[in-house]
């Protein structure tokens, strides 16, 4: 076990020495404990100053991340309508050329 060394003045000691022990903790327990609550109540504080801190940049972040996700939706949609209207304009085009080889067979064929 580490040890403890302590300097006092001799008269200090002498008077340390003369009081009873018991009685002096006694009589400094209830400075003690409010010392103890009033950091224990300081430390609390700023525990929770650094949690609401931490949860307002958590909230931003999710703000962020819906207007993101927003956006890929709507996204989503334009871009499934092009298909959409790529498809349709593929196939109209697929059926004219479908024609065009039809009408080139009957001209060179006949």
């Amino acid at each position: 076990m580490d040890e403890v060394e302590v300097k006092l003045p001799r008269e200090k000691f002498k008077e340390i020495k003369r009081k009873d022990v018991n009685t002096a903790l006694q009589e400094n327990l209830p400075k003690v404990e409010e010392t103890l609550r009033a950091e224990r109540e300081r430390f609390l504080r700023e525990r929770i100053a650094r949690l609401e801190e931490k949860l307002r940049g958590m909230e931003a972040e999710i703000e962020e991340l819906k207007e993101f996700y927003e956006k890929a939706l709507k996204d989503k949609k334009t871009m499934m309508a092009e298909r959409d209207r790529l498809r349709k304009e593929n196939a109209k085009l697929r059926e004219r050329l479908e024609e065009k080889k039809r009408e080139l067979e009957k001209v060179h064929g006949s």
